[in-house]
Parts: structure tokens; C-alpha cells; sequence
């Protein structure tokens, strides 16, 4: 609800307005005087709302806290199903088609067209309304389930819906949050409470959250019914991690901010009840503000199939004109013998030509309307959600042991998208790397410490013919998770004798106190446990406690440290340092402070960051050390470790207590208070003097050199775009073979000497017009560079590295073709520090410039925006949340599993649904074309060839089955086969299978498949008699024709496919089976309804006569006989790719992947095949319904019913959890 919809009227009730509060009554704000009962509308840019007091929020129409995810209401449902399923351009023509055939004009009886959309469009909707109905229901459990309120000084439990803005609430430890509170008080000491936001982003690491401490004593119910406060904030907006507003207690303005808001689906942990006051509820809380549906895509092949729909479209109306203008020419009265006197109907009336050509076209509609085959788009949805449940999602080799994570098909519309895909655009860390931080190197005052050697290095020193042996570890070393340091001279308190003591104790200071890492467990550096925002805070502090520098404990306002060797060797002492003030970290600052005051009343601020942020913000003079340190954060980007810059900067009383008043304004800023703290934090952040560096090691996943290499063979180009240092990123790509020395590499970057020296100046202007001027020279120049290598016969593969700062410019709308052109000459390209803006920028510019199809794998919240962009979305389940899988099409635990997504599963869907495509396009037409050769044997009247019922059962049993099963089943090489070649896979880039040619050979055998049906069936029955000596009828004839097609569309299906399981056995055998008994059957039985007399024992007439079965033998054989030449030159003279793979192994046993799956399960351990079943439950594909981003689990629900054990996901979100207070209640005998 917009801020000019929400209004405030007089409080004034009937019977007079009655004596308020005095503390209420004292109130000034401007958006509340009430005059003469006149109405003020809230202020369009924040919200006020009144703490504890209903009846002055009742004016506002603030919204309720009830949810409805449904798509549909009992109102909507069928008007807005029907429109969404006549939104399909085939159910539409179906609908037009029907209608006609009620005309007097159709030849069809009505029910034979209705029957089957009305078939098609049941099974939608009642899919649709069993969804719906699941989310009516998840979203009853959630309204219902019970918070405790204040009401006349005591806790009340009332059901969520009820709970109104301005509401007090009490939320008990493991409860969830009901709806965007303000945190007024807590159990735990100085308002501190823990939340985990898993049903947000998935990450289970606690946040602490601390109420203001004006509100801190507002926790037993006595005490809280005296609250009463006036909140002003932001209105609603799908924000997760801001939020700006502020609250008036008796007249005195107190800043909020995000550390006091707690959000819906949010849970207390660690906490036995908060209190808290209601802001936003319902559909305007930020969880339900982003739970917006994924961009809608749609594949590439299926927008073709839409073309191919339209020209089918197109030969029919050609059909019809034809069939409409023949009619015109050919009616005439001296045919005597039609009766076309005077009195005839107008559609036969030889006086009105043009009427006669006109209703006869929509005659011909009708007629022909099996051209278009009705079953088609529903085929093809069955076929992809039994791909994507029975196959992606249970394909063992994409299963992850160690995380016990499968892959999940989150949507079935981009199977065969994954068969085409030509670049990927790959994040690094968590993508590429197994984002497990270990602090590895560091740099302190100007010297390395750490003697380890990365897989980079090793990597490096073998491609230069060099061997490396592995250093022997020091007997001091210490190896636990985040920490993996080898260096004497540091530990046990060794760096007090080394050259800079005060440096290095410094650089530990700042490691153990410069975070908002909460630490968990005993206060024991033993069984300490880190709770952090990213692995590299963990890995930081983890370093500090093997330094000596062991954080323990933090409060709100202080950060204790057990220090050892500061003072004298041996000496251990805790100490404790206030926190003043915390600028945190933010994608723009990338950089954080801590100021905090030491025992002694020493102010310091401790800053890290990204070097170029730091280098930026520091103090004149030290001119070595920045050198010496800038050499070192190169030398260990070279090596793949990632850097931060540890600086600091003494202050004075006076200087913090200036700074701090600004800082308190800015905090309580309304309006853009992101920016004014950032401005505000640049006055203190500078003059630092720089302490060091540090060097993480983020190490490969397993796998991901071979999957690159295979993928690399298949035709796919990757892109890295990663916010890591040049140097980082670089070498990354040299360990996982994405660049290597044989290349020709284009670097772009602004690290030059030039650039660095115009940026010393501080003149912004100047500096972006000469990196202009710079990036557009050296893409002109690399560009002529590139296309002079591509012109020679045997030119190097080529590389781009550019980085964020000269691709904001070279995304410029005049260089951006430049930029694009070059890029696809590349076989690699790396882009470094990058936003995930730029990130998006460049998938889009590959999908729109180049009309390539592209793939985006992350697995982080940067990664969205990528993700999104591209046509088809992978996330990975990784460190970072579930943000990224939410957002995406498919998730895979790791970076190797895209090999068996896009060379197997991807190719086999694209193969498969093309196959299933052109013949449904085949079958259809050579149907149809047999009419269109009857139309002209009778006078192009309109007259029917086969009963209507045949027309209508053609394509929904009698060839329905078959063309499923080989969409599921068929397999051109076998899984292996596939890795092993993966060259394969650029069929599937090229669209081998799916272009007009291929769709033209089907064309030309269907014409001549049809004229072999209706020419030898009508010659050869000329002269046919049954038993009883009469020649054959119509009837007779058609029913001949029909039962010709059905067993040659079947065996023509046969042929098309590569491999032949029992399954494609039964399914054509029971097709023709289906159509003889219905034939049985119909013939069998004579009724006075429709026209079904014609049919009457016309099969049993049939079968007794010779001609029925050499018929029977000998058109199929003719009619398949030019396929049968066709495929045997095809594949002996033009093979493609895969049939020559086949030839190569044909006399290889043949082993099903069904089967080599079963084989592996067999020898998995018992945790193993416990985590495999849990694999195995039946799934939901992503439909965005429900609570925050996602569906609900219903993992435990099945794992019950199947007997296995299946933890709690993360994404399984507040509507189960809701439910637990049931589950706990015993249950009585």
C-alpha cells in the first residue's frame, strides 16, 4: 500500500473521544494533529507508527498479517485458468476450432473436438488447483500458528493473523519472528539477542541483534504495558540487510538501525523470549517483499517451436485456400446428379461463388485442424518433469556424499536448454574454489611470514619445468580448520624477538578485535566455536587465537581477549576492549573499522580491507613499507591467495568525540543514510598507517581442472567473473586449465603506471577520461590483434583479462561492440573485481549481442543478478546461503557435476525433444494430407475421409504413448560415452537437430508417406469386393487408410530411435493394440446417436477379406521403404557425429546407466545409501509459492513414510517449523 494511501482520521469515536493517556497526549509529530475530524495522509517517504496503542493505528488501515500465496481464489479460478491456459497460441486455435465445428458448416461432430481440449485443459487445471491448494494449505498453518501478544498486562496467545503494526510481542527461544519486529528487550544481558536467518538466505551462522538501551527493561508484562513510543521508519521495501527509522520516547529521538530489527521467518536462538514491537506484517514484511518469482523463461527450442506452430498455421490456410478456391471453380449445376437446384443451402449455392469459397474455408479448418496436434505442448511438459524428477534429480553421479546434497531441478522448462549452451559465465570463490578459508601468508611491517607452498604455485612450477618438493613442517605448526600457518618465527610468542614486535602485536590486535564474528561453546581456545558472517572473518580470528590473541567473549559493547608473551614470555592476561563505534562492511566501502578504547584509555581505529581501498585512505611517509607490502599482496595474488590490508590509526578524545556527534546524526538520518554514514566514515578513515597483509588460501574443488578441460572440448567457452585481484583471479585460471602458456592473453587493465600516476593527482575528472581514452585504445588494439591471429592458418587460442575498473568503461554504449567482438574471439576471458552488477552486464551483453545461449553458475547473493540474466541459471549449494540456488533453474553441490548436467542430461533433453517435436510435426502432417488428397475427389465440398472419432483419438491414444517413451528413454550414446566425447555436445550448439532442413525431410516423407496411404488403398480397393460380392464404401476405404497410418507412424518412430528398450516395445505394440480393439469395439456396436452407423462391422468386413491383409503387409512396407533408403545413406555417406561414435563401439556391451547407478548404490556405506534414499523422495520443482523465496520442504513428510531419517534444510522454512510445537506435545494412547 502506497504512503498516500494509508490515512489518518480523527480518533474521535461515537459517544465522545474519551480522556488519553497524558504521555500519549504529549506527543508532537507533525503526520498526527488531528483538526475538526479532517483526514491527513502519512508521509509518502516513512511510516509512523504508535507502539501499544491500536486505536491510534486504526485510522492508518496499516495491513494485516495474514499471507496468501495462492495464485487463485474460488472466484478467479477458472477465469483466470482458462485465461492462462488459452494464453498458449495452440489451445487458443483449438478453442477457435471447436467453436466452428458447432457450426452447420463443420463436417465433424462437435464432440469429437471438445473432447480432447476439454481433456487437455482438465489435467491443467486440475495440476494447477492441486497446487494452489497446497499453498491455501501451507498458508493456514501459517496464520494459525500462535504468538503471545500483551494484552491488559499479560500474555495472550492469539493466531499470527491476528497480529496487528504496533503490537508488543513476546517470541520464545527457538520461536519464529511473526513479523518484522522492533527488538525492545531481551532475556539475555544488554538486550542482546541471537537470530539465524536460514529461511532467508540459508546461512545458519548466528546474527546478534541488541535492542536499544533506553527500551532494555521493558520485558515482564507490567512493566511493558507502560511503553508507549512513537516509531518513525522507512516504508515498506524488500531490503534484507537495511533499514532506517527512528523512535520518539518521551520526547527524545533514538536512532534505529538493522542491528535492532528482527525479520519474519527469522528464528531466536540462544535466547529464552525477546520483546518486541510490530512494524511491518504480512505482505509487507521484506521476506514477503522478496519472495517474487523468478524471471519467467522460456527455451530457446520451444520459442522455434512457436515458429514451427506458425508455419504450420500457415500451410493450413494454404490448404484451405486452395481447398476454398477449388470449391468456387468446381461448383456447378451441371453436376445434376448433386441436386443443386434453387432451394439449396448457400454453401452449395452456385449463384454466390465467393460464399461458397468463404464458408467452405472454414469448412476446410475443421477439417484440417489435426495439422496443429493438440497434444503436443502437454507431451512435452510430461516428458520434461519426468526428465527432471526421475532423472536429473536422482542421477547418483551428481550426488554429493560429503554435503548429502542432490542435484534438484528446480524448473523443467530448460531441460533441453542445457544441450545448447555455448558460454558459461562462472563466479570464483565457492564456484570454482571450495570457499574453505585458511589463513595461509602474511605480511607484517614489511616481512613475509609463512612458508607453504599453494597448488597454484605448484601448478606454476611444473608448467616452467620446475619441481617442487614439499617443505618440511615445523614441529610448532598447527593445522585446524581456517588455519593452515607454517612459520617458527610467529608462533608461541617467537615474534617478540623479531625485528618489529610492536608491528606484529599490532597486525594480532587488529586480527582479534576488528570483526563481528560471535564466538560459541566454551572459553576454551580448544572447543571455541566461530560464528561468522564469511569464512574469511572465521579463518582471521582463528589465526589471532594460535597468535596468542585468543577472543573469547563479546558483549555489546565490549570484546574480550586472552593475550599471551605481550608482556614477558609465558605471561597470559584477558583483556578487555570497548567498541565505540563499527563501520561495517559493504560491497562499496570493502573495507571495515573498529574503534575501540584499550584499558589504558588508548583510542585506536583497526581497519581492513581490499588493498586498493586501504592504499587510498593512507598516511604520508612509510614509503618502504607500502612498497615492500604492495610486492608482497602481488606475490600472493601470484600464488591464488586472497588479500586484505590491516591498518590502523591512534585518536585523540576531542577528534572521536567531534567525529562521533556527526556520526550519531548520520546514524538517525530518514533519508539516505547509507550514504551519509559513508561520507561520515571517510572523515575518520584516513591518515592510517599500515600494519600488513594478509594471505588466504581458497583451495580448488575436486574435479574442476577436468570438467573445464571436457567442457572446453564440447565447444564451451567460460567466463570468470570474480571480485578477487587480478593477480588471484589469473592464477586461478591457469590451475583450473582455463588459461594456459600456449595462449595469446589481452590484459586490460588499470593498474598502469600511467593510470596510477594520474589517480596520485585526486583529479577524478582527469582520471576518468584518460582510463577512457586508455581502455578504448587498447580494445581497438587487441581487437585488430585477435583478428589477425584468427586469419592465420595455425594462430594460438586466445585469452581476455580486463578488470572491473576498464569495464565499467567498456560496457560504454560506444565501446561496448568492441568489447563484445572481442570476447567471442576469445576462447577464455577472465574479468576481476567486478560488481555483481557487471556481472549481470556482461551476461546479458554475450545473450543479447552475440544471441548465444549462456549459463551462469554461482553460489552466492552476488550471484543472483548473473544468475538471472542468463538463460539458464545454476547455483551452487554452497558456503555463501541458499541465494543463489534460490534464484536459480538447477542446483548442483559442485562445479565437476556441470560435466554430467550439460553432456548428458542436457544433450540426451535436447536430442530427445527435438525427436519428439519433428515427429509429432511428421505424424500430423501426413494425417492431415491424406484428407487434403481425398478433398479433391469430392468436388472440394468438405466431405470427411475418416469418422470423426478417428480424427480425434489419432493424437491423444493411438500415437500418444510411443513418442513419450522415446522422449524419456532414448539414448543416442550412453552416459560415459558422452564425457568421452564430449565434441558431441557442439551438435546440440550448432542445432544440428532442430533446423528447417531437418524439418524439410520430414516435410518430403510425410507428402510422400500420405500419397502412398491414400493412393494404393483407393486404387487397390477399386476392384475389391467382400464376401458378400459388394465393392468397397468410404468407410471401408478410410478404416483401411487409418489402420495403414497407425502402424506405420509407430514404425516409423521405430526407426528414428537409437536405442530400443522393452519399454518402446509395449508402447507401440499397445498403440496398435489400443486401435484395433477401439475399432473392435465401435464397429461392433450400432447406435441411432451421431453418425456412427457408417462405421457399423465395417472392421469385421474388412478382415474377411485378402485385401485387408496384404494391404496391411504391403503399404507400410512401401511407405517406410524411401525412410529406410534415406536413413541408410544419411548415415553411411553424411554421418553425424554421434553415429559415428556408435559405429565405433557397437560391439561393446551395452550397459544401461540405470544399471551402472544400481551398481554404484550397492557399495555405498550405510550413511551413504541412508543419504541417497533421502535423494531419492519425491521433490518439488520451484514454483515460488509459499512463504519467503521457496516451496516448502516435503522431504521429512516423504522420508517418514519411507522410513528414513532426513535432517532439516535450511530452506525448509517457517510453515513447517510452525508446526513443531505440535510435534513436541505427546501423544496420548
Amino acid at each position: 500500500m502506497g504512503g498516500w494511501d494509508r490515512i489518518r482520521g480523527s480518533r474521535t469515536r461515537l459517544g465522545g473521544g474519551g480522556s488519553r493517556n497524558s504521555q500519549a497526549s504529549d506527543r508532537q509529530s507533525s503526520s498526527r494533529t488531528v483538526r475538526l475530524g479532517s483526514v491527513r495522509p502519512q508521509h509518502p517517504g516513512h511510516r509512523t507508527i504508535y507502539c501499544n496503542d491500536r486505536d491510534a493505528n486504526l485510522p492508518v488501515r496499516f495491513k494485516g498479517n495474514s499471507i496468501s500465496t495462492t495464485k487463485y481464489n474460488v472466484a478467479t479460478f477458472f477465469p483466470k485458468g482458462l485465461f492462462e491456459q488459452f494464453r498458449r497460441v495452440a489451445n487458443l486455435y483449438f478453442l477457435m476450432i471447436s467453436i466452428l465445428s458447432t457450426t452447420p458448416i463443420s463436417p465433424v461432430n462437435p464432440v469429437t473436438n471438445m473432447v480432447p481440449l476439454s481433456l487437455v485443459l482438465l489435467v491443467s487445471l486440475v495440476k494447477e488447483a492441486f497446487e494452489d491448494w497446497k499453498r491455501l494449505q501451507n498458508d493456514m498453518v501459517i496464520n494459525s500458528s500462535p504468538i503471545d501478544i500483551l494484552q491488559d498486562q499479560k500474555w495472550e496467545s492469539i493466531p499470527w493473523k491476528k497480529l496487528q503494526v504496533g503490537d508488543l510481542v513476546r517470541v520464545k527461544q527457538d520461536g519464529f519472528f511473526p513479523a518484522d519486529l522492533l527488538l525492545l528487550a531481551s532475556t539475555n544481558p544488554d538486550g542482546v539477542c541471537y537470530t539465524e536467518t536460514a529461511n532467508l538466505d540459508g546461512e545458519t551462522n548466528l546474527k546478534i541483534r541488541k535492542a536499544l538501551e533506553r527500551t532494555w527493561d521493558y520485558l515482564l508484562p507490567d512493566k511493558a504495558a507502560e511503553f508507549k513510543g512513537e516509531i518513525q521508519c522507512e516504508q515498506p521495501n524488500n531490503s534484507l540487510y537495511t533499514f532506517t527509522g527512528n523512535l520518539i520516547i518521551q520526547k527524545q529521538t533514538l536512532p534505529l538501525s538493522p542491528n535492532q530489527i528482527l525479520l519474519r521467518g527469522c528464528s531466536l536462538r540462544n535466547t529464552e523470549y525477546i520483546v518486541g514491537v510490530v512494524v511491518f506484517t504480512g505482505h509487507e514484511t521484506k521476506v514477503m517483499m522478496n519472495s517474487m518469482n523468478v524471471p519467467s523463461k522460456r527455451s530457446t527450442l520451444e520459442r522455434k517451436l512457436d515458429k514451427l506452430i506458425l508455419t504450420l498455421f500457415g500451410v493450413l490456410f494454404l490448404m484451405c485456400l486452395i481447398g476454398a478456391i477449388g470449391s468456387g471453380v468446381f461448383i456447378s449445376r451441371k453436376y445434376y446428379y448433386l441436386g443443386l437446384d434453387e432451394s439449396v443451402e448457400d454453401q452449395f449455392n452456385p449463384n454466390n461463388r465467393f460464399v461458397v469459397a468463404i464458408l467452405t474455408m472454414f469448412t476446410l479448418i475443421t477439417l484440417y485442424s489435426t495439422i496443429i496436434p493438440i497434444s503436443l505442448y502437454v507431451s512435452i511438459e510430461m516428458i520434461k518433469f519426468i526428465q527432471s524428477t526421475q532423472f536429473i534429480n536422482k542421477d547418483l553421479h551428481m550426488y554429493h556424499v560429503e554435503s548429502n546434497t542432490p542435484a534438484l531441478a528446480r524448473t523443467s522448462n530448460l531441460n533441453e536448454e542445457l544441450g545448447q549452451v555455448e558460454y558459461i559465465f562462472s563466479d570464483k570463490t565457492g564456484t570454482l574454489t571450495r570457499n574453505l578459508m585458511e589463513f595461509f601468508k602474511c605480511s607484517i611491517g614489511g616481512e613475509v611470514y609463512g612458508t607453504g607452498i599453494t597448488e597454484i604455485e605448484k601448478g606454476g612450477a611444473q608448467r616452467n619445468g620446475l619441481r617442487i618438493d614439499g617443505v618440511k613442517k615445523a614441529t610448532t605448526t598447527v593445522h585446524e580448520k581456517g588455519f593452515n600457518f607454517d612459520d617458527p618465527r610467529l608462533m608461541l610468542g617467537a615474534w617478540r624477538n623479531e625485528r618489529d614486535p610492536d608491528s606484529c602485536k599490532e597486525f594480532f590486535r587488529c586480527l582479534a578485535i576488528c570483526h563481528t564474528v560471535l564466538p560459541e561453546g566454551d572459553e576454551t581456545p580448544e572447543k571455541i566455536t566461530y560464528q561468522a558472517a564469511s569464512p574469511d572473518e572465521a579463518a582471521l580470528v582463528t589465526a589471532a587465537k594460535n597468535f596468542g590473541f585468543f577472543f573469547y567473549r563479546r558483549t555489546p559493547t565490549m570484546i574480550m581477549v586472552r593475550e599471551s608473551h605481550v608482556e614477558k614470555m609465558g605471561k597470559i592476561e584477558d583483556v578487555s576492549y570497548e567498541i565505540l563505534s563499527v563501520l561495517e562492511f559493504n560491497s562499496t566501502r570493502k573495507r571495515q573499522s573498529v574503534i575501540c578504547r584499550y584499558p589504558n584509555g588508548r583510542l585506536v581505529l583497526y581497519c581492513k580491507g581490499a588493498d586498493t581501498v586501504i592504499y587510498e585512505r593512507l598516511a604520508h611517509g612509510n614509503h618502504n613499507i607500502k612498497k615492500t607490502t604492495r610486492e608482497h599482496l602481488e606475490e600472493f595474488g601470484s600464488a591464488g591467495l586472497r588479500t586484505l590490508c590491516l591498518a590502523y590509526r591512534d585518536l585523540s578524545s576531542d577528534l572521536y568525540e567531534t567525529w562521533n556527534e556527526k556520526f550519531i546524526q548520520a546514524k538517525s538520518a530518514l533519508r539516505e543514510r547509507e550514504k551519509k554514514l559513508d561520507e561520515v566514515a571517510d572523515l575518520i578513515e584516513k591518515d592510517l598507517i599500515l600494519i600488513g597483509s594478509t594471505a588466504i588460501e581458497d583451495k580448488l574443488q575436486d574435479g574442476v581442472p577436468s570438467c573445464i578441460e571436457t567442457l572446453s572440448r564440447a565447444g564451451i567457452k567460460i567466463w570468470v567473473l570474480t571480485g578477487d585481484k587480478m593477480e588471484t583471479a589469473i592464477n586461478i585460471a591457469y590451475a583450473c586449465s582455463l588459461i594456459n602458456n600456449d595462449m595469446k592473453q589481452f590484459i586490460i587493465s588499470s593498474e598502469t603506471e600511467a593510470i596510477r600516476e594520474v589517480e596520485s593527482r585526486g583529479d577524478t575528472v582527469e582520471t576518468e577520461r584518460v582510463i577512457r581514452a586508455s581502455v578504448k585504445q587498447e580494445l581497438k588494439r587487441c581487437l585488430e590483434e585477435a583478428q589477425h591471429y584468427l586469419h592465420t592458418v595455425s594462430g594460438p587460442k586466445l585469452a581476455l583479462i580486463i578488470d572491473g575498473k576498464c569495464l565499467m568503461y567498456a560496457l560504454d554504449p560506444n565501446l561496448r561492440v568492441t568489447l563484445l567482438n572481442l570476447s567471442l574471439n576469445c576462447s577464455s576471458v577472465v574479468c576481476c573485481r567486478v560488481s555483481p552488477l557487471q556481472k549481470a552486464q556482461v551476461t546479458s551483453l554475450v545473450k543479447k549481442g552475440a544471441r548465444k545461449i549462456t549459463l551462469s553458475i554461482g553460489d552466492g547473493a552476488n550471484d543472483v543478478s548473473m544468475i538471472q540474466a542468463a538463460h539458464v541459471g545454476v547455483g551452487i549449494s554452497g558456503l555463501e546461503g541458499m541465494q543463489a540456488v534460490m534464484a536459480s533453474d538447477f542446483a548442483i553441490a559442485q562445479f565437476r557435476f556441470l560435466t554430467d548436467l550439460l553432456l548428458v542430461h542436457g544433450r540426451w533433453s535436447y536430442l530427445r525433444i527435438c525427436k519428439v517435436v519433428t515427429y509429432f510435426f511428421y505424424k500430423n502432417l501426413t494425417f492431415t494430407l491424406t484428407q487434403f488428397w481425398f478433398t479433391f475427389q469430392t468436388g472440394f465440398s468438405g466431405q470427411r475421409f475418416y469418422d470423426d472419432w478417428f480424427q480425434s483419438l489419432y493424437n491423444v491414444i493411438f500415437t500418444a504413448l510411443p513418442v513419450i517413451i522415446v522422449g524419456l528413454f532414448d539414448e543416442d550414446v550412453s552416459a560415459p560415452l558422452s564425457k568421452k566425447y564430449p565434441e558431441l555436445y557442439k551438435e546440440g550448439i550448432r542445432n544440428t537437430f532442430f533446423k528447417w532442413r531437418v524439418l524439410s525431410v520430414w516435410a518430403f516423407f510425410s507428402v510422400y508417406q500420405s500419397l502412398v496411404f491414400y493412393y494404393f488403398t483407393i486404387a487397390a480397393s477399386r476392384k475389391g469386393h467382400n464376401t458378400s460380392g459388394k465393392i468397397f464404401g468410404l468407410w471401408d476405404v478410410s478404416t483401411m487408410a487409418f489402420t495403414c497410418i497407425v502402424i506405420t507412424v509407430n514404425g516409423r518412430l521405430l526407426m528414428a530411435c537409437n536405442s530400443i528398450t522393452r519399454w518402446h516395445h509395449i508402447s507401440i505394440a499397445g498403440s496398435i493394440v489400443a486401435w484395433f480393439v477401439f475399432i473392435f469395439l465401435y464397429s461392433g456396436v450400432s447406435t441411432p446417436y451421431d453418425r456412427q452407423e457408417n462405421i457399423f462391422f465395417v472392421i469385421y468386413v474388412l478382415m474377411s477379406t485378402s485385401y485387408f491383409y496384404l494391404t496391411l503387409l504391403l503399404v507400410p512396407v512401401v511407405a517406410l521403404l524411401g525412410d529406410f533408403v534415406y536413413q541408410g545413406i544419411q548415415r553411411w555417406f553424411f554421418p553425424y557425429d554421434y553415429q559415428i561414435i556408435q559405429e565405433i563401439h557397437r560391439n561393446e556391451p551395452e550397459v544401461s546407466s540405470r544399471t551402472e547407478l544400481m551398481e554404484i548404490g550397492h557399495h555405498l556405506t550405510p550413511d551413504e545409501e541412508r543419504s541417497f534414499a533421502i535423494a531419492q523422495l519425491p521433490r518439488e520443482t520451484s514454483k515460488h509459492t509459499g512463504f519467503a523465496f521457496d516451496s516448502p520442504g516435503y522431504e521429512s513428510f516423504f522420508a517418514s513414510q519411507a522410513g528414513v531419517l532426513a535432517p532439516q534444510k535450511p530452506w525448509d522454512v517457517a510453515r513447517r517449523a510452525s508446526m513443531r510445537s505440535q510435534q513436541r506435545t505427546p501423544k496420548k494412547n
